[in-house]
């Protein structure tokens, strides 16, 4: 691949958002623009791109279509990184990562399907290196959020024996887009089993997993998403494994499931999560919980914080990442607490 643009000037604070009339990229925008950076709004529809933008006249607005090289190149134009809030990512990553890889500009998207994770990691991280920029993808909470709390529950550990990681959601009222990425994706998910991945059993084993109040003990199901690639990359355990309580499964598969609306000023519905991941060595458990509302509204100030890290330390080795690989997991959560979400870190011997 040809990289050969210069690199925006160091203190720029422009960032691009493709997708950002979507229902998470609305979030992002307004997390960004909360910080004091300079969104550049661009998507694939330029009618729902014009009727977002009519809110914020001072932002260029540029629409793209991912089969259009020339328009991602204008889309990209002045900004030091790109927000990838647009999914299905099996279409849209490779064609904004190799846009961000022309203008030599970071690269952060939301990716929860595993093949494109995958991709981005096997495919680009030497055209990564060679441009001198950061590609993240997974920076959302499935994903990269898991993929931080595992990493801060670790902490001095440089290896255990097992991940397992729960999440509990009150309800879930699907946005078009999760739609769209659960008919697009079709790749079969895997675990992590005796350090490679392995194809997830048919069907998904179940079993009971303690929550903390207000979920308590639930039936879980396996649900792994892009977190097995982003864990086994940077951690040293042989088995990882991903649950969710079996209700919001029943919301999403539900078609007539309404889409999520504001329940107050942020625009955040009222849904409620907690996400529990567990390290074992031996008979030590290592546990990080994080609870908090609205799975897309959180995914905002993830990816912000994470790309304002990027921007703003130089210093940081450039390639693709995990979250947990790149960033100090403990102090990029604590920062985001208890703002957008509490996180509670323990230590104990197993029964």
């Amino acid at each position: 691949m040809s990289i050969a643009s210069a690199a925006p000037a160091a203190n720029n604070r422009t960032v691009a958002v493709y997708g950002a009339y979507g229902h998470t990229g609305r979030f992002i925008v307004a997390e960004l623009l909360k910080r004091g950076w300079t969104p550049i709004l661009s998507g694939r529809d330029p009618v729902q791109l014009h009727a977002f933008a009519s809110a914020y006249p001072s932002l260029d607005v540029r629409p793209a279509s991912i089969d259009d090289p020339v328009s991602l190149d204008r889309a990209l134009a002045g900004a030091v990184a790109v927000i990838n809030g647009a999914g299905p990512f099996l279409d849209t990553a490779a064609p904004l990562i190799e846009a961000a890889l022309r203008a030599r500009i970071h690269y952060l998207d939301l990716a929860a399907e595993q093949a494109s994770v995958l991709a981005t990691y096997e495919n680009y991280s030497d055209d990564a290196r060679e441009a001198g920029v950061v590609l993240l993808p997974a920076m959302a909470f499935y994903g990269g959020f898991a993929d931080l709390l595992a990493t801060a529950a670790m902490g001095d550990w440089t290896s255990a024996d097992e991940i397992q990681i729960a999440v509990a959601l009150d309800c879930w009222l699907p946005t078009k887009g999760t739609r769209l990425t659960g008919e697009r994706n079709t790749v079969p998910r895997v675990v992590v089993s005796n350090g490679v991945p392995t194809p997830l059993a048919n069907p998904p084993p179940t079993r009971h997993w303690d929550f903390s109040e207000p979920f308590g003990t639930q039936e879980v199901v396996t649900l792994t998403l892009s977190e097995m690639i982003t864990l086994s990359r940077h951690l040293k355990v042989p088995e990882i494994n991903a649950y969710m309580n079996l209700h919001p499964l029943k919301d999403l598969r539900d078609t007539t499931t309404p889409e999520p609306t504001a329940a107050d000023s942020s625009g955040r519905s009222a849904q409620t999560f907690l996400l529990d991941v567990v390290v074992r060595k031996g008979n030590q458990l290592r546990r990080a919980s994080a609870t908090g509302r609205d799975i897309y509204a959180v995914s905002a100030p993830l990816i912000v914080e994470a790309a304002a890290r990027i921007i703003e330390h130089p210093a940081k080795p450039r390639g693709a990442f995990a979250p947990g690989e790149i960033f100090d997991a403990r102090d990029f959560l604590q920062t985001l607490s208890p703002e957008n979400f509490t996180v509670k870190i323990t230590s104990h011997e197993a029964a």
